[in-house]
């Protein structure tokens, strides 16, 4: 469980770095905003395969 915890994050990480590289003229509050929708996401997903 802790391995997908670190792949867990490593994809967060990736899709954010994603977003902050394909919109960058999206403004600073858009990128938290998406910042911690995949944060929810991501923990949604954690909660579901500890099930």
């Amino acid at each position: 469980m802790n391995n997908f915890k670190i792949i867990n994050w490593l994809v967060w990480l990736v899709l954010v770095i994603i977003w902050n590289y394909g919109y960058p003229e999206a403004s600073p509050l858009l990128d938290v905003i998406i910042a911690v929708i995949l944060s929810f996401v991501s923990i949604i997903l954690m909660r579901f395969i500890k099930k």
